[in-house]
């Protein structure tokens, strides 16, 4: 059975205050190798909703390098998942700004470019929003300060799960200590591949395999703000 929970803010947004300045041991950082933006922005919604959803290809989870989806690190992937989920995990729509609430997530694009860079809301000022991203990292940044022609804000409406909720996964995700999803912990010595391995970048290709180990699909490499 499928149960609706509200998707936590507070808890999304605490997570891109410790975070965004830094980098969690627990997921793999493609700062310079297609951009961490997607990848942590991710970690804050999972922050949120302590539910991911495994669904081969077109899901969105993260347990290491190798097994996740290209939505948990992908600006188009991560839009699709999160407008078009009708499972378990977080679910939203795209919406007017003025529609916008804390911990909800902002899409940029460039005429040239297409969409290139996500951001989470985690605050308000002087009629703008105020934002935390990687991989030029920011937290509390005005969101006018960015360069971009037009924007898109992704509304996070709840979480589906199936059945008994989740423990509490903020603490040892907030810890950096284990990825915690329906019970199942993952610790991070379980998780974290040789970040010195010589990783090819990624082509951007949507093109994926229908298996649930996923190869790497980060965000697209474009330079982000």
């Amino acid at each position: 059975m499928i149960i609706t929970k509200p998707y936590d803010r507070i808890a999304a947004t605490e997570y891109a205050r410790r975070w965004a300045l830094e980098r969690n041991p627990l997921f793999f950082d493609y700062t310079g190798i297609g951009g961490n933006c997607t990848n942590f922005v991710s970690q804050c919604v999972f922050a949120g909703s302590c539910q991911m959803n495994f669904t081969p290809v077109f899901g969105w989870y993260y347990l290491n390098e190798s097994a996740r989806t290209a939505s948990w690190t992908g600006v188009e992937f991560f839009y699709n998942f999160i407008t078009q989920n009708e499972g378990v995990g977080p679910y939203g729509r795209e919406v007017m700004p003025y529609e916008a609430m804390l911990g909800d997530v902002i899409q940029l694009g460039r005429n040239e470019d297409g969409y290139y860079h996500t951001l989470i809301i985690v605050g308000f000022a002087d009629d703008t929003y105020l934002v935390a991203a990687q991989s030029n990292d920011a937290y509390e940044r005005p969101l006018d300060s960015y360069n971009y022609d037009y924007v898109r804000f992704i509304h996070i409406e709840g979480v589906r799960f199936e059945a008994v909720e989740s423990a509490d996964c903020l603490s040892p995700l907030i810890n950096g200590e284990a990825i915690v999803i329906g019970g199942r912990v993952t610790l991070k010595s379980e998780i974290m591949p040789d970040q010195n391995e010589n990783i090819p970048e990624d082509n951007g290709n949507a093109e994926m395999p229908p298996t649930e180990i996923q190869p790497r699909t980060a965000d697209t490499p474009i330079t982000e703000e």
